[in-house]
């Protein structure tokens, strides 16, 4: 086989080693987008739906399922307010916030978090002033939300604060019996407080540039055998060029040299 042939064969197997990755990329992007649009399924089955009582959602293994995520609860009884953490750094209005978790006793005994909303940073490492739950009886409604993880950065927080929603965490900060798998963002609550804190953003059903990206890679694959097939074409028409221009014994040389690679071949072949 002539180096020429030998050349185009390792260009061949470029573009198939380049057309195999890029596959797997398109692959993982169209994972990507279809597991965002079960998200957005889910958040418009359950964003709006009807209140129902906690105990209906979480059993008393506590465990949140999946497809309850966002779908809103009632809860009765009281918060303890004494117990109220701060959350840092989290992005609402511009700057890094802080969202205020206060424990909730259930009627059923069990103690529940709940994500009151946010308060802007003051000048220190807390907010300049945080509004107070209703005290006594209240009646709650929040919607449903898992537990986040611990940093990666293994980052902490002062006393009185955390760096994330951690349940299993927060649960070793708060007294009695803390539901680890689920928290709930507020929605109401009655009697309402004397002051409101800053509320939450509806998610977005933005689905994502991810089925763009996954067409792009295929499209990037193709490209890739037809830059290979350019490249090879390009370079038999300059061969032909060098032919035709080289004086006569030249061209009568390289074409026996040619005539004896083909033979070279045809032998090879049998």
């Amino acid at each position: 086989m002539s180096k020429r042939m030998t050349r185009w064969g390792v260009y061949v197997l470029v573009a198939i080693g380049f057309a195999v990755a890029c596959a797997f990329l398109s692959n993982w992007q169209f994972e990507r987008n279809e597991s965002r649009s079960e998200q957005i399924a889910l958040i418009e089955r359950n964003y709006d739906a009807d209140p129902v009582p906690l105990a209906d959602l979480i059993g008393d293994d506590g465990v949140l399922e999946p497809g309850d995520q966002w779908h809103p609860v009632i809860l009765q009884g009281e918060y303890l307010a004494d117990q109220q953490l701060l959350v840092r750094n989290r992005p609402h209005g511009g700057t890094s916030a802080f969202e205020v978790l206060v424990p909730f006793r259930d009627a059923d005994g069990r103690v529940f978090i709940v994500d009151r909303g946010w308060v802007p940073p003051g000048d220190g490492d807390a907010p300049d002033a945080v509004p107070a739950p209703p005290m006594g009886e209240t009646t709650v409604i929040a919607r449903l939300r898992q537990s986040e993880q611990v940093p990666a950065s293994g980052r902490g927080a002062p006393e009185g604060q955390v760096p994330t929603i951690n349940l299993p965490t927060i649960a070793e900060l708060v007294d009695g019996d803390v539901i680890t798998g689920a928290y709930g963002q507020l929605i109401s609550e009655t009697p309402a407080a004397d002051a409101a804190l800053g509320g939450f953003d509806s998610p977005t059903d933005d689905p994502g540039p991810h089925l763009s990206y996954a067409i792009q890679w295929i499209l990037f694959a193709l490209m890739g055998f037809v830059f290979i097939g350019y490249i090879i074409r390009t370079e038999i028409v300059k061969h032909r060029e060098e032919l035709e221009d080289a004086p006569a014994p030249v061209r009568k040389t390289r074409r026996r040299d040619k005539d004896a690679d083909v033979e070279d071949e045809l032998l090879d072949a049998r």
